[in-house]
């Protein structure tokens, strides 16, 4: 596989951006070599700067979940583009957006538009604070929120490949209120809550686990949260920034039938532009200004672009149930398929996923925390990352990011995907 050309502009990249990415998730420090860059996408396919063509398993970290340049999205923004790119003032699309969602999400009556996931956290979690006037927030070892000052405190995703377990730059006073406990572990919370009587504002959680691999919640865990945080009188918030309309239309709080007191959205809800979101109930809402005391604001928030496009993908999934059975069956192919490859060639490895998330751990232990994921074997990914990358499968270049699927993809592309995993596991049985 040629990548010169990649090459190249890696070298100019370094000189000019730190590490040469924009953002660390983009780099290929934990697996070797130069990232690929990219020059154009359509439906479940990359190409680079050097012609070469891959399946695509990142989907944008996964708002492509209809593939990529969907023609009816295209053509939303296409119009939408017509009108202008940004007004800094209130349009109807914001209105139809939030009502949309709103409709779709039962534990949501009111929704705040913002820019990233991470503004979505950060403001999510002001409110929080706000509302119950208490300063502390529980989050989870290996759930990442963005980066956030408080939030940077054993995060998951780039923070978690890099190995570097918290953020230089963030000052102590920062992060004190930040207390962390051990997802699928409610005792670990019971602790906390009881150490901090009274002091507890939210417990921020990702539902499904998806930046530390994938991790799913045990059973009665999210109801476990919830029963908590009713009995202490703090909020609790579901990052759906992963999760968000991709387990279903209703996301996590949906599929899981929990309904948390905020959520938090990412780029999902944009089609693949950049946005974010954070919603709840009314009497919690409404304490956002310019009504209330909880100070929030954004020039590009409600973007009109980013909303027509991903108001069309959100109405698309609304009328089309379909995908997300299509989604479903992709997903347990994929991972019934590394599972037997797993038990056939003795690999010591797992496979985690639901729906159209999936992760293949190299390790022989249950992944079911922070702890568990960090015992797999990064140099055994790295081989393995690098050997799907030459056969044209595009996944995230970190043991500890989930694989996406879409609507684009096809039974073909998953076959194809496992024989080229066959091969691989083959190479190495021996070895492990």
């Amino acid at each position: 596989m040629n990548t010169t050309r990649s090459e190249q502009l890696f070298a100019k990249a370094v000189d000019v951006i730190p590490g040469g990415v924009n953002s660390p998730v983009r780099a290929f420090q934990a697996v070797g070599g130069s990232p690929r860059f990219i020059e154009k996408a359509k439906q479940q396919y990359l190409y680079d700067v050097d012609g070469n063509r891959y399946i695509d398993y990142i989907g944008s970290w996964g708002p492509m979940i209809l593939g990529h340049q969907n023609e009816q999205v295209q053509e939303a923004v296409q119009k939408a583009i017509e009108n202008g790119l940004s007004f800094g003032a209130a349009t109807e699309i914001e209105v139809e957006m939030a009502q949309l969602i709103c409709e779709l999400v039962p534990s949501i009556d009111m929704i705040r538009m913002v820019n990233s996931g991470t503004e979505a956290v950060m403001s999510a979690i002001r409110v929080a604070r706000g509302f119950t006037k208490r300063n502390k927030v529980i989050k989870f070892a290996g759930c990442y929120h963005g980066h956030a000052d408080a939030m940077l405190v054993k995060a998951g995703s780039g923070v978690m490949t890099s190995g570097v377990p918290d953020s230089a730059g963030v000052p102590i006073g920062c992060a004190e209120d930040t207390l962390t406990a051990i997802y699928n572990d409610l005792m670990s919370v019971e602790t906390l809550m009881q150490e901090h009587k009274g002091e507890v504002a939210c417990v921020i959680v990702e539902p499904v686990a998806a930046n530390m691999g994938v991790v799913l919640p045990k059973e009665g865990f999210l109801q476990g949260l919830r029963e908590i945080c009713t009995k202490e009188g703090c909020l609790l918030i579901f990052d759906e920034v992963i999760t968000g309309f991709r387990l279903g239309i209703a996301g996590a709080s949906g599929y899981f039938g929990i309904q948390p007191d905020l959520i938090t959205y990412g780029k999902i809800i944009g089609g693949g532009m950049p946005v974010g979101a954070y919603g709840g109930r009314k009497e919690i809402m409404k304490i956002v200004s310019p009504v209330g005391t909880v100070y929030q604001a954004g020039t590009l928030s409600g973007n009109p672009v980013a909303m027509h496009a991903g108001i069309t993908q959100l109405r698309i999934l609304r009328e089309r149930p379909e995908v997300y059975r299509k989604l479903d069956e992709l997903g347990e192919q994929l991972r019934n398929g590394l599972q037997d490859l797993i038990e056939t060639y003795k690999i010591p490895a797992v496979v985690n996923g639901v729906g159209s998330l999936s992760c293949l751990f190299f390790t022989k232990q249950p992944v079911m925390d922070y702890e568990t994921a960090k015992r797999s074997d990064t140099a055994l990914f790295a081989k393995y990352f690098t050997h799907m990358l030459n056969k044209g499968h595009y996944i995230g270049p970190s043991q500890f990011e989930a694989i996406f699927l879409s609507a684009a993809h096809t039974e073909e592309n998953v076959q194809t995907f496992l024989s080229d995993a066959k091969d691989f596991f083959i190479s190495i049985s021996n070895e492990v």
